[in-house]
């Protein structure tokens, strides 16, 4: 575990800022979602932080308490929101435009969405190819524009009297990267940001800039960005907790509940075609091969790790898996998740599972923004810091400590979190082994 059971929690006093990068259809129903909960429009439906609850001690014992009561996050009134983007609109005006909520809604939140103007953003389009913009900072090199973020992050803290803040990548998909020698330590990236490396990608001058904040941060995107050792070495080194990557939503979402109930019942996988059709900013994003290559590794390796071919090759040795994502813009940010999922059970016999989800990206995605935001602050204010493997749960592609593999299915993710929140406070972890009975 990352620090002693029962540690000290300092108390989630005053506002939290969540800063976004990115205001478009998540980041937008995120906020506007948190708005509308908070004048009782809505219900935080899909959010963990604000519906679930946790069993403690043994199953006899029947103490299940919520988790916002068991441990101390911020409340919803004290969270304050800013965000960088390329484009000038306010909150109000980019959810109009992503389309995901009803007017009729926006309406009754227009005034504090409207409050909410984005700040210039670093964007370069050589890392994002099919989106332009006009709300861009500029400076000599990547290292000034990383102080840039360094400056406007303290500037927002002070003008909105926050206590503690948060960032989260909520941007587009950058192009397909590999670590680089740059990335290897502080001296070497800083060094590529003033040369204006392009193994420096804009995700990663937001990365930077936050932990020299000291501000935690999170990953939405299959980005590279903070998964690299100059900036590992940087989180340990201030005391910051970091996560990602790539918000699981939709399809993976999908697969990694039902990969692991495959995998238990030890039933055979000959193949699984996946493809999706999208319409929104996402999606024309990924319609550039370049970034498109990016998501596919993230949602190609979720399967791998699940049902582990190493350890079954008579199962899933050598299985097929092929991720299609084609952008449809009729269909906006109702994303739909098509997969035929090729099986063979006893003796060998051949059968088939067809799944057709039509899902909505950002619905989904807003709650996990809102849970992250609050158990980063969490983790901070616990003294945690690096990765937070425990928030796998909300990623595609969780990031691991060096040497660790990551931990794909959901089941062991839940359990995971939820033993680590019960060792913060001092209870014992669940293993269902079912002994109470003997005690």
């Amino acid at each position: 575990m990352p620090v002693k059971k029962g540690a000290e929690i300092a108390p989630a006093k005053g506002k939290l800022g969540v800063l976004l990068v990115g205001l478009g259809a998540v980041s937008t129903t995120f906020i506007a979602g948190v708005e509308a909960i908070k004048a009782e429009l809505a219900e935080p439906i899909g959010s963990l932080t604000q519906l679930g609850a946790i069993r403690l001690g043994k199953r006899t014992d029947n103490r299940v308490p919520a988790i916002n009561d068991f441990v101390p996050l911020t409340d919803l009134d004290d969270l304050i929101f800013g965000a960088w983007d390329i484009f000038p609109d306010s909150a109000y005006d980019a959810a109009v435009h992503a389309g995901v909520l009803e007017k009729e809604l926006l309406n009754k939140l227009r005034k504090p969405l409207q409050k909410i103007k984005p700040m210039k953003a670093v964007f370069d389009q050589t890392y994002v190819k099919r989106l332009s913009g006009t709300n861009i900072r500029n400076g000599k090199n990547k290292l000034e524009l990383a102080r840039q973020l360094i400056d406007e992050i303290a500037e927002f803290k002070r003008k909105h009297r926050c206590d503690r803040l948060v960032m989260i990548w909520a941007a587009s998909t950058e192009i397909f990267m590999k670590p680089h020698a740059v990335h290897r330590d502080l001296k070497s990236f800083e060094q590529a940001m003033r040369d204006n490396h392009k193994a420096i990608a804009p995700s990663m001058i937001y990365a930077y800039a936050a932990l020299k904040s000291g501000v935690p941060f999170a990953n939405g995107a299959p980005n590279l960005t903070v998964d690299i050792a100059a900036l590992m070495k940087l989180a340990n080194q201030n005391g910051v907790p970091v996560c990602g990557k790539d918000f699981k939503t939709g399809q993976t979402l999908m697969k990694t509940i039902l990969a692991p109930g495959l995998k238990s019942r030890m039933l055979g996988l000959n193949g699984w075609y996946s493809t999706n059709i999208l319409g929104n900013r996402d999606g024309e994003v990924l319609d550039d091969p370049d970034s498109f290559k990016t998501k596919e590794e993230s949602k190609l390796s979720v399967l791998e790790y699940i049902l582990q071919p190493e350890v079954y090759p008579q199962l899933y040795k050598d299985f097929s898996h092929v991720v299609r994502i084609n952008y449809y813009p009729p269909r906006g940010d109702n994303k739909e998740g098509w997969d035929n999922i090729d099986i063979f059970g006893w003796l060998g016999y051949k059968m088939q599972i067809k799944i057709d989800f039509l899902c909505r990206d950002s619905i989904l995605a807003a709650p996990i923004v809102l849970d992250l935001a609050l158990f980063l602050d969490l983790a901070q204010r616990t003294g945690m810091k690096g990765v937070q493997e425990w928030l796998s749960f909300y990623f595609k592609s969780p990031m691991t400590a060096p040497g660790l593999y990551p931990e794909h299915d959901i089941f062991i993710q839940l359990m995971k979190l939820k033993n680590t929140l019960r060792h913060l406070r001092g209870e014992d972890l669940i293993t269902h082994l079912g002994l109470e009975y003997y005690d």
